[in-house]
């Protein structure tokens, strides 16, 4: 690798830092700029009706500040800012962000775009990068500091004029990461000099990494510094616009807040130019999982992506933090049992914080199922099979039942190669269990105390489509079953083990019933009953068990 044509990023100098051991609290100020900064990165940019879309998705999931255009760039822009006005779509508490370089025919255009709307972030900046500066403008560091204070001034002039709009206005020194720290300072303390902000009316100071160049500690580093030399504080707010460049836009991000930063730009699932803007539902869900309250609406995650992917047109990542289709899933034996554990445990639990191992975050909390947070391949165990039978069906299998079942399992996907879905496990625990076009089928029974005490059975069962009645003679309906089919089949058993369980409630409840079998040659196996009776639920297993004693016995 020709690792001589790159060079380190320069630390910065702050022995004293305090971010590491700063709490986060709270969450910040969001502002969403999937409309423009986003927008611009798609393949295809949204048509208006993609952007309504996204747009009042972005207003139910509780936004208060959405970057809508770069009105000055194109018509489409600049038509979009104005239906949404026109048409009352923005809510009152909702500010529209607009977007312009600091050129005089652009802000005048931009100011032309907003014209009639309540609350307005009018957002304006320049390059300051040493690069951009040598390579791009070929100018000094007083003519880039003029371009800024210039644009400050017309921007203040013409808000002047339109009394009936809120501004709010923010400045950034783009490419902040590539800018010598001092000089960003003086940029923005030239801009703030021009605008007066008070603590009522503040300016936002929004410093970008529009190229991530560092590790994080190294952006949260520059926010403390930054933080601690801007005068005027408290009519600041510090924003921060983070890429993806290095894959660490979340973690520099939420170092940036711990460092002083009140406020975040970025996008859903981070869509954006090159790696990606920072991804807020990724944060906003991480501050969820401390306890903290995100400050948006995300009890839908699959709404939320679903118009997202159709608006972007860009798929998000099956493995995406909380959102992805496989993030809830384990395939591993090992973490299947854990987490069938977890939840039996969580039931149990008279405890309201949520605690299961592998799962940071309740799926329902977010708007997904337990469906899919167990699924089952040739790399799954008896817990993850058990848990899927007991999530969509109901069954709590005996711990040996669970073993005989996974390889049974096991068998038929190594055989495949290929995932058991819910529905196809299901169609083979039934098939080996439940006997449903199996040769013997229980159709009725009746049981009679006799004059030793003991119960006679009948009952009658369907044999190659043809009804046939046995009878039997025990201490209990199982037992004289048992010795019907004992002596009405000739095949030989004995009888190891009984579990039942309810299974649902009320008038729909149903019972389950699990035997363990022995027969002549000491092989084990199970035996599975389920009917809204008792009785018929426990005789159907043992009938169950016994026709695979039998069919045993012919392999």
């Amino acid at each position: 690798m020709p690792i001589s044509k790159y060079r380190a990023y320069a630390a910065v100098n702050l022995p004293d830092r305090r971010w590491p051991s700063q709490v986060l609290t709270k969450a910040p100020i969001w502002c969403s700029v999937d409309l423009r900064d986003g927008n611009q990165a798609l393949i295809e940019p949204m048509g208006v009706d993609r952007k309504d879309r996204m747009f009042n998705l972005l207003v139910k999931m509780g936004f208060k500040e959405i970057e809508v255009a770069f009105p000055a760039a194109s018509q489409t822009d600049f038509d979009f800012v104005r239906s949404i006005i026109e048409s009352g779509a923005i809510p009152g508490d909702v500010a529209i962000q607009v977007l312009t370089q600091c050129r005089s025919e652009l802000i005048e255009r931009t100011f032309e775009a907003v014209k009639g709307a309540k609350n307005v972030i009018l957002h304006f900046y320049n390059s300051t990068s040493t690069l951009q500066r040598d390579v791009v403008f070929r100018s000094d560091r007083k003519g880039i500091v003029r371009i800024a204070t210039d644009a400050a001034a017309q921007i203040k002039a013409l808000a002047a004029q339109a009394p009936e709009t809120n501004f709010t206005f923010e400045y950034s020194p783009e490419s902040f990461t590539g800018t010598e720290l001092d000089y960003a300072l003086e940029i923005c303390e030239a801009v703030k000099a021009v605008i007066k902000p008070t603590p009522q009316n503040k300016l936002i100071l929004n410093l970008p990494a529009t190229v991530e160049m560092a590790t994080p500690n190294v952006y949260a580093d520059q926010f403390e510094w930054f933080g601690r030399n801007i005068s005027d504080r408290d009519s600041v707010l510090l924003s921060i616009h983070p890429h993806n460049d290095r894959g660490t836009a979340v973690a520099a991000a939420e170092l940036a807040l711990m460092a002083g930063a009140d406020r975040v730009e970025g996008t859903l699932f981070g869509n954006g130019e090159r790696t990606g803007n920072v991804d807020i539902v990724t944060m906003a869900l991480n501050l969820f999982t401390q306890g903290i309250d995100p400050a948006l609406d995300l009890r839908d995650v699959n709404e939320i992506r679903s118009i997202a992917e159709y608006c972007t047109q860009l798929p998000v990542h099956e493995r995406h933090p909380y959102v992805g289709e496989l993030v809830y899933t384990a395939f591993s034996g090992s973490h299947q049992d854990a987490i069938k554990k977890g939840f039996d445990a969580q039931e149990k639990r008279n405890d309201p914080i949520f605690q299961v191992p592998y799962l940071p975050i309740d799926p329902k909390d977010v708007g997904r199922d337990y469906e899919a947070v167990i699924r089952i391949n040739s790399q799954s165990g008896k817990g993850g099979i058990a848990y899927i039978l007991q999530a969509d069906h109901g069954l709590d299998l005996p711990r040996p039942l669970q073993i005989e079942f996974s390889k049974i399992a096991q068998e038929q996907m190594d055989e495949e190669g290929k995932e058991l879905t819910s529905a196809v496990l299901w169609a083979l625990f039934s098939k080996t269990y439940l006997l449903a076009d199996a040769p013997l089928e229980l159709i009725t029974h009746k049981t009679f105390p006799d004059a030793q005490g003991s119960r006679t059975l009948t009952a009658e069962l369907k044999q190659d489509g043809a009804i046939r009645t046995i009878e039997g003679v025990g201490n209990g309906p199982i037992d004289a079953f048992v010795d019907a089919l004992k002596t009405t089949f000739g095949v030989e058993f004995s009888f190891l083990d009984y579990h039942e369980h309810a299974v649902g409630r009320g008038a729909n409840a149903t019972a389950a019933c699990y035997v363990q079998l022995q027969d002549e040659k000491g092989r084990v196996v199970h035996g599975v009953g389920i009917d809204p009776n008792i009785v018929m639920a426990s005789l159907k297993a043992v009938l169950s068990g016994m026709q695979r004693v039998m069919a045993g016995q012919k392999g």
